[in-house]
């Protein structure tokens, strides 16, 4: 059984043993709670591309999510702590984000797709593509995602969805690139549905041409990443032209993301051994959606068999949202560790800067 059959087996069993929770998330409107409802949403037909949502044009700014010149959701300041530098940077991120499409009328999203663009500005933004703004441009562009039931499908419709998905997706970082880009070093970064088409894109677009020298680093985080994509795994919190990935949950969660052989990289330490980060060594988790500030303590971290596993979180703005069930923090793999990941991309930056002065 091949890693991705693996993998939609997993969101269909989710997809049962969560129906309770989706039916709750559904009468408390819990944004994000609401996903677990996507798996129940499969569509009333096939796919075919001649009925796929009109293809984006990149040179129309409502086609991004983010962009470094813009005011939007990437530019969140607060707590003090936290300064948005994106204009004038010299490096930038290419971000490709997670699942927010829940809808069963079709297999891919409408670029117009109002409830899905604000799970993608009000969510992702602010608590994922955020964490770069104190380094790097932010470049996030809207694509023709898949609808979430497309990873349990096993007609091939949702194959296809997700074909059509990546196309953008390409189609987007070459844009980037050509218009955007200018040169200079650059970051890869992703969640979930994002993070299996950043693996695709690290494979087939990166990886073996020029550009592989430019990318500081890739953080594919929040899918099975199994390192096949042959670019190296940062073992050390300096270490460029490498990727990073996790996928957080307590070692009893009923629900693992992450598979046997995937790659771990703790975020506290930033090494791949087995030990154990303590919460007290995290700098600091952020989630923008309660209004809050940094959060101390709060997840601590330790890498062992592909996953990366996490105490139980004891604070009610990391646990009223798990669509994926008890202990599963993959809304939080990003939150959990936010202030880490920032300076971590700081100093693999100013070591690239060493390297190859600009």
């Amino acid at each position: 059984m091949d890693r991705k059959t693996r993998m939609k087996r997993i969101m269909k069993w989710t997809a049962g043993t969560g129906l309770v929770l989706a039916v709750l998330a559904f009468f408390t409107r819990d944004y994000l709670g609401l996903l677990l409802i996507s798996f129940l949403m499969a569509p009333d037909h096939v796919f075919e591309r001649r009925l796929a949502p009109v293809a984006p044009d990149y040179v129309k700014i409502e086609n991004w999510a983010a962009l470094p010149g813009r005011n939007d959701s990437a530019d969140v300041e607060r707590p003090p702590e936290i300064v948005d530098s994106q204009r004038g940077s010299d490096v930038d991120v290419f971000f490709v984000h997670p699942t927010t499409y829940v809808s069963g009328e079709t297999w891919n999203q409408p670029l117009d797709h109002e409830g899905a663009n604000k799970l993608t500005d009000e969510w992702v933004m602010r608590d994922q593509a955020s964490v770069f703004n104190a380094c790097c441009g932010i470049y996030a562009p809207r694509y023709r995602q898949a609808t979430l039931f497309s990873f349990q499908d096993e007609s091939g419709s949702g194959e296809s969805a997700l074909n059509l998905a990546y196309e953008d997706v390409r189609s987007a970082f070459r844009f980037f690139i050509q218009n955007y880009n200018q040169g200079k070093p650059f970051i890869l970064a992703s969640h979930s549905q994002g993070s299996m088409h950043a693996d695709r894109l690290l494979r087939e677009e990166i990886v073996s041409s020029n550009l592989f020298s430019r990318m500081v680093a890739a953080y594919v985080i929040g899918f099975s990443i199994d390192g096949s994509n042959n670019v190296p795994i940062c073992e050390r919190s300096d270490q460029v032209n490498c990727q990073v990935s996790w996928n957080a949950s307590t070692s009893d969660a009923p629900i693992k993301l992450a598979q046997s052989g995937d790659i771990c990289v703790n975020p506290i330490t930033w090494k791949t051994d087995s030990g154990l980060a303590l919460a007290a060594d995290n700098l600091g988790s952020v989630t923008f959606s309660s209004e809050g500030g940094i959060d101390r303590e709060i997840a601590d971290a330790v890498c062992r068999n592909g996953s990366l596993f996490v105490s139980e979180v004891d604070s009610e703005r990391y646990t009223n949202n798990m669509p994926f069930g008890p202990g599963n923090y993959h809304m939080h793999d990003y939150s959990f560790y936010y202030m880490d990941i920032r300076k971590n991309v700081g100093e693999r930056i100013a070591n690239f800067k060493a390297i190859n002065p600009l």
